[in-house]
């Protein structure tokens, strides 16, 4: 049985910030708490159900509101479902918000500079030297979430600060049992 209510953890964030990383250590966390968890990662969902889409803002659009839509259908059944996909445009994010009744965004801070030490594919460094267009935050915009409910940054907390910090609001706001109480 869940103890847990359905809401929408909708990570974003540059490429690289930590969204998959830190919804991985979401999901394992709230399973333990007996939580109904689903993810959505950015890249699997790309793969299955957004197939043959391309990295227009029309396309990028399209891709992030079916997300939101399976996040929708499941978060209504009790499941909390973890997105991690940049959704770099407000407007969209909007839209997806207004789609789910327990919508938490989780906005990943990280500068490009931090980006593009840490990245082990030297994507940003291609980007940054013109060779991949349409990059998000290098020559494509990423505009970050004005009012996010979370807001980490992943330059300056570790991992398990970040963790500690959206477990925090999770407890806080009734949408996941204190690991104490998990466990009694």
């Amino acid at each position: 049985m869940s103890n847990s209510k359905g809401a929408v953890l909708w990570f974003t964030g540059l490429s690289g910030s930590g969204k998959s990383t830190l919804s991985r250590l979401i999901e394992t966390e709230l399973r333990k708490r007996g939580c109904k968890v689903e993810v959505l990662d950015g890249d699997e969902v790309r793969e299955n159900l957004s197939k043959g889409l391309g990295f227009s803002k029309e396309d990028r659009d399209t891709n992030i509101r079916r997300i939101g839509y399976v996040a929708k259908l499941l978060s209504r059944n009790g499941v909390i479902t973890i997105t991690a996909a940049i959704s770099p445009y407000q407007e969209v994010r909007n839209q997806v918000r207004a789609m789910s009744r327990n919508f938490i965004e989780i906005y990943a801070e990280c500068s490009i500079e931090a980006l593009t030490q840490r990245d082990v594919k030297g994507l940003y460094k291609k980007a940054l030297a013109g060779e991949i267009k349409n990059f998000t935050g290098i020559s494509d915009p990423y505009e970050a979430p004005a009012n996010p409910e979370i807001k980490i940054n992943s330059e300056k907390q570790s991992e398990a600060e970040s963790l500690a910090q959206i477990l925090g609001y999770l407890e806080k706001n009734g949408f996941v049992p204190a690991a104490t109480a998990a466990r009694a």
